[in-house]
């Protein structure tokens, strides 16, 4: 900044100024200083001015599950515009469902000194949270409750959305299957709950016939419909996931039938096959607005205050699947 002023002709102040947003600078003289940083090339260094006494990094860590997934990428989408316009940065990492990596990437954020993260909780747990010593910037969780006691959350109602969807199925078709990932995952055991709320709702119990909890993977998901379709039981399928929407739709097409569907997760080609993918829509949007929000809501005030849990609901979108 020393040259940066030197070159602009302008006090070192004026330039420290500028570099942090103040609007209240003479045009002409924020020119010649925007000139000068472009000139010599001038970059702030965040990592060092963290450091010092009333700064911060201005990053926020979000660590998801998987970064391939659409779902996960729609939530940060929506964190990323919020804190976007806060002035801070996300760093986006994923666990991959795995404990020991989740514990690596927080304690990579934390030695990176960003202010906060969001953290999806993987399926595979690794150390404890209760057990990452103090101090430690805020954390949020969401999609999946909190492993820490008094911890902000953000979730779905997955299995309220799961019954809605299939009681539907159910009144109009005899025998539904339940399509989806392990259920050591929790929004897939609360889908499988609801389905099975929604089958108890008529005096019947679970079929295991009907089952499938194999479809983490789209070609996972593939190979599991395809049994269920040839299997020749299932007259309805709910999937419980995009990539089990996906899968069922790849094996509809291969076996050249079709049965009723609903997925659980809107996609951008739900509209584009015909008919066109009935499902239970989660407001991605906003569970990344809102998570951004209580770390920023975390940062501008003291962290003792009372934790938020956030139920976000679901939407039933009939789009005409569900009736074949």
């Amino acid at each position: 900044m020393i040259d940066v002023a030197a070159e602009a002709g302008v006090a070192l102040k004026t330039v420290s100024r500028y570099v942090n947003g103040a609007g209240n600078i003479n045009p002409a003289m924020a020119k010649r200083i925007g000139d000068a940083i472009t000139k010599l090339g001038y970059r702030r260094n965040l990592a060092a001015a963290s450091i010092r006494p009333g700064w911060t990094s201005k990053t926020i860590g979000l660590l998801i599950s998987d970064l391939a997934n659409p779902y996960y990428s729609s939530i940060a989408r929506a964190a990323e515009a919020r804190l976007r316009d806060a002035g801070y940065l996300l760093i986006t990492a994923s666990s991959e469902e795995d404990g020991d990596t989740h514990d690596r990437l927080v304690d990579s954020l934390f030695e990176r000194q960003v202010d906060a993260i969001i953290v999806v909780p993987p399926r595979s747990s690794g150390r404890p949270w209760s057990s990452v010593r103090e101090p430690h910037p805020p954390v949020v969780f969401i999609d999946r409750p909190a492993p820490l006691e008094g911890a902000d959350t953000i979730i779905a109602d997955n299995r309220g959305g799961a019954l809605e969807a299939v009681d539907l199925l159910r009144a109009k078709h005899e025998h539904v299957a339940f399509l989806g990932d392990s259920l050591s995952i929790y929004t897939m055991q609360e889908r499988y709950l609801g389905y099975g709320d929604a089958l108890r709702r008529r005096g019947e119990q679970v079929d295991p016939a009907l089952v499938s909890t194999s479809a983490h993977s789209e070609q996972e998901a593939y190979a599991a419909a395809l049994t269920l379709l040839r299997a020749g039981k299932a007259t309805a399928i709910f999937a419980a996931n995009n990539r089990a929407t996906v899968g069922a739709l790849r094996a509809f097409a291969d076996e050249g039938v079709r049965l009723p569907l609903i997925g659980f997760d809107d996609f951008e080609a739900a509209t584009l096959v015909r008919p066109a993918v009935s499902v239970v829509s989660q407001n991605t949007q906003a569970m990344g607005h809102l998570a951004a929000e209580v770390v920023l809501q975390r940062l501008d005030r003291d962290t003792a205050a009372d934790s938020r849990l956030e139920v976000l609901s679901t939407t039933l979108v009939l789009r005409g699947s569900e009736a074949e």
